[in-house]
């Protein structure tokens, strides 16, 4: 008996990328149709242990642009996509999927933030950013000599000022209302 390998995803609107780990596979067998069946069995371990796999995708797909790469660590595939569009999920099936099969995050990009880097098109508008005193400045920065305490901001001045504001700060009064 045969068993599932883990399978990672993720996709664009032209294409999919499909990664299967499994290292040190040998005797890899890979299939796919253009009705959107990917097909795909290896063993691997000491014991030339046997996987399969056979996954109806979610749509139709490019055969003769899809590409494959077989690696020590995972066999991987790009998977071109009959139409630019998203898919929903990976494969036809509705409901849970297999739990062999989980998303590519380190691939994965939303349909929004395919064009560009992830937040490129935001707009910041009229922020001038120098001038939010961030600090961090190349002259705020020097290694070599020691910093020297401002007087007016000593820790003992600050403690001072801050119990006075808080004395000087009225009590607020309590109204009554009569009905």
């Amino acid at each position: 008996m045969s068993r599932h390998p883990s399978i990672k995803w993720a996709q664009r609107s032209d294409k999919v990328f499909i990664t299967v780990e499994l290292p040190d596979a040998k005797n890899v067998k890979q299939k796919l149709e253009p009705e959107g069946k990917f097909s795909f069995s290896a063993t691997a371990g000491a014991d030339n242990v046997p996987y399969e796999v056979v996954l109806d995708l979610f749509d139709k797909i490019d055969v003769d642009e899809s590409k494959s790469s077989i690696t020590s660590r995972n066999i991987c595939y790009l998977v071109k996509k009959a139409e630019d569009n998203w898919w929903s999920r990976l494969i036809k099936q509705e409901g849970k999927s297999p739990t062999f099969l989980k998303a590519d995050w380190d691939k994965w990009v939303d349909e929004d933030e395919q064009d560009g880097e992830p937040g490129a098109d935001m707009d910041m508008g009229d922020i001038d950013f120098s001038q939010l005193n961030m600090g961090g400045g190349l002259g705020d920065f020097d290694a070599d000599e020691p910093e020297e305490e401002d007087e007016s901001d000593s820790e003992e001045e600050i403690e001072h000022e801050h119990s006075e504001s808080q004395a000087a700060t009225p009590a607020s009064p309590q109204v009554e209302i009569k009905a």
